[in-house]
């Protein structure tokens, strides 16, 4: 068994790496050398190992016989299963969310997406921010445990990232508005509809892509 402290030690580089990637600092296609990264994350190749192999089971990363370990590159076609995956788990998490979220968490969701309904010109790059934020936030919100590990191991949200986004804050802020108010006035079979809606809109978007 490992010592408990490469144990911790692989999370953490597991969770920074993973950041990366979302980050858009490591690219998909892009290879990752893993003596400059261990070096960069000041971490042995032990732990560094340990974080890759896990990314590698979340497919955000691939490992190619006699190249190397390379930030997946997913396809669109893997990105619209990705969302038919989030239609139904988001719309399972909002409506659990409308039952079961503490003011607090209210408050956090809120803080997200109010700052930008004044706002004429919103800014992508802050609006993408909070949509990262958004999702993982309202899974957490559901207080399901089950749930939780199904979004975990399915990772169906960290995926649709690297798509980015898919249509743009002026025609989806209103959507991300509605779900917020539909969890904090306790409709959970709006706040469900609304949150699988969205998702939906998105999905037939990157469809007609393929069509097309």
């Amino acid at each position: 068994m490992a010592p408990l402290e490469h144990i911790e030690l692989s999370d953490r580089v597991y969770a920074q790496i993973r950041d990366m990637i979302l980050a858009g600092e490591l690219m998909p296609g892009e290879k990752i050398y893993q003596e400059k990264l261990a070096d960069q994350l000041g971490v042995s190749r032990t732990p560094l190992l340990k974080a890759l192999q896990r990314l590698e089971h979340e497919f955000l990363v691939t490992s190619v016989p006699r190249r190397g370990v390379y930030v997946k590159k997913i396809s669109l076609d893997e990105v619209i299963d990705v969302f038919y995956s989030r239609e139904v788990l988001e719309g399972l998490a909002a409506k659990l969310a409308a039952r079961r979220r503490t003011d607090a968490e209210l408050e956090r969701l809120k803080a997200l997406f109010y700052p930008f309904r004044d706002q004429t010109a919103i800014d992508v790059k802050q609006y993408e921010s909070a949509d990262r934020a958004f999702h993982p936030l309202m899974f957490q919100m559901s207080h399901s445990p089950t749930l939780a590990r199904m979004e975990n191991i399915g990772n169906v949200l960290i995926m649709a990232y690297q798509a980015q986004l898919v249509r743009p804050p002026e025609e989806t802020l209103e959507e991300h508005l509605t779900i917020i108010r539909a969890i904090e006035t306790g409709n959970s079979d709006l706040a469900g509809e609304m949150a699988r809606t969205h998702v939906r809109k998105s999905r037939e978007l990157l469809e007609n892509r393929i069509i097309k």
